[in-house]
């Protein structure tokens, strides 16, 4: 049996929500880009290490290939610096200092190189004394470093929460939130703040955390393993109820880098990972060595139908909607939108081991696609149409272990229904009353 979807009231509630979120204008979308920590960490040896180390070389190199290798063309557009390109002392003014020798032309001449590219820039820092690895963190210093941030024409901050106490959270994050639009410059601002409170037994006030954070982290940093992956995975699907109504335009879970490319997951593994980061409405942060990655894994971080998924411009988070003896299925509403029906992207996951493909079968209506005009369907990574199916129609996939087939199933215009639609419709109609309906219905 199917487990229930969320309540109507829930789901209005994300859009409620986003008439009091923090409107900067920025990430209407979940941010897309390239990010330093997972892959490269604190390696700060390039002495021994250069092309490896974080330095300002590594970070153009990456902006670099970001152009030229066609990934900028699908989306991504960050590039991040992460913790440790910091001195380990302020400078006599009070001010955040790059490594003299790591980054010797400085944060802004780097600024100006990723931006003459056409992408924008990320930086690191941390609400506490120091940052995770030891550097200088932003308390005692929040208006000034906000200002200093505007001043590098940063264009994204991402805030930690290591060396700090939860509790100062609600009210130190807001604040730098606070002075890094009061610069006037649009910097997104990525939190740390639940997780922290999370793991300190607290429970966060998300109302104050969307209005003023555009996405937030809200479970474990992601390791290069497959077992890290199912981690994040569960715990989205376990506490989705709490987690989906938060998500919306301008504000987003992330429930932390695509790792695909790198060592820890297979092939099938990274098509799920990006699949179901389409699904939460995830950003979409690769942490990979770009000069290395293989053309089948860079071939998933480009697939433009599953980054078209991610990016929906309803922003409305997927969900867990089965899961049974290792099979799981995920769905997120998406547009198109045709009277009182969505559109959908459908994961199929196959969690077991067993060194078997799994088949699931399942109609259309059993999934919720109920619309009498019928979904184009089409496999996201297969590339296979299906045509037009009927709600009544059951549809057979394959899943190989710990992968996924995502399929998007565009609901269909009916035009005769229509005309008739619109020219007898006496009151406006909520298409969210549709969204999430009670299923009682089982394979």
């Amino acid at each position: 049996m199917f487990k229930k979807w969320t309540s109507v009231g829930a789901i209005l509630a994300v859009l409620i929500s986003s008439a009091v979120s923090l409107e900067n204008g920025l990430a209407r979308t979940p941010p897309m880009g390239w990010l330093a920590w997972e892959r490269f960490r604190c390696n700060t040896d390039c002495k021994n290490d250069p092309d490896n180390c974080i330095s300002e070389n590594l970070f153009r190199t990456m902006a670099d290939i970001v152009v030229s290798e066609g990934y900028a063309n699908v989306g991504y557009e960050y590039i991040n610096v992460d913790d440790c390109w910091l001195e380990k002392e302020r400078n006599q003014y009070g001010e955040l200092v790059p490594d003299r020798t790591r980054f010797p032309r400085g944060m802004k001449a780097l600024s100006d190189y990723v931006h003459a590219k056409g992408l924008k820039f990320g930086i690191y820092e941390d609400f506490g004394n120091y940052t995770c690895a030891g550097y200088p963190g932003v308390i005692g210093n929040l208006q000034q470093d906000a200002e200093t941030f505007a001043s590098w024409d940063v264009d994204y901050v991402k805030l930690d929460g290591c060396y700090a106490h939860p509790s100062e959270m609600d009210r130190g994050y807001p604040e730098f939130g606070f002075y890094l639009n009061r610069t006037g410059r649009g910097m997104i601002c990525s939190c740390s703040w639940p997780v922290y409170q999370i793991y300190a037994g607290m429970a966060p006030n998300f109302t104050s955390i969307i209005q003023s954070c555009n996405m937030w982290r809200n479970f474990d940093d992601i390791q290069d393993s497959w077992v890290s992956v199912e981690s994040i995975i569960d715990y989205y699907g376990n506490n989705q109820d709490v987690i989906v109504p938060n998500a919306g335009p301008g504000h987003w879970n992330d429930p932390d880098m695509l790792i695909i490319g790198n060592f820890g997951l297979s092939y099938e593994q990274s098509k799920t990972q990006m699949a179901i980061w389409a699904i939460l409405a995830a950003p979409l942060l690769m942490s990979v060595d770009l000069r290395t990655i293989r053309p089948e894994y860079k071939a998933i971080l480009q697939n433009k139908k599953i980054i078209s998924v991610d990016q929906d411009p309803l922003g409305i988070q997927g969900r867990r909607i089965y899961k049974h003896k290792g099979i799981e299925i995920w769905s997120r509403p998406i547009t198109p939108l045709y009277q009182n029906y969505f559109s959908y992207a459908i994961a199929f996951v196959n969690r077991r081991t067993d060194g078997t493909p799994s088949d699931v079968a399942v109609t259309l209506k059993e999934l919720g696609l109920s619309s009498p005009t019928g979904y184009r369907v089409e496999d996201l990574y297969e590339d296979v149409d299906y045509g037009v199916l009927s709600p009544q129609t059951k549809i057979k996939v394959k899943v190989n272990p710990s992968g996924v087939v995502i399929l998007r199933a565009d609901v269909q215009v009916d035009f005769d229904r229509r005309v008739s639609y619109y020219t007898t419709q006496r009151t406006p109609y909520n298409p969210l009353n549709q969204v999430f309906r009670i299923r009682n219905n089982g394979f």
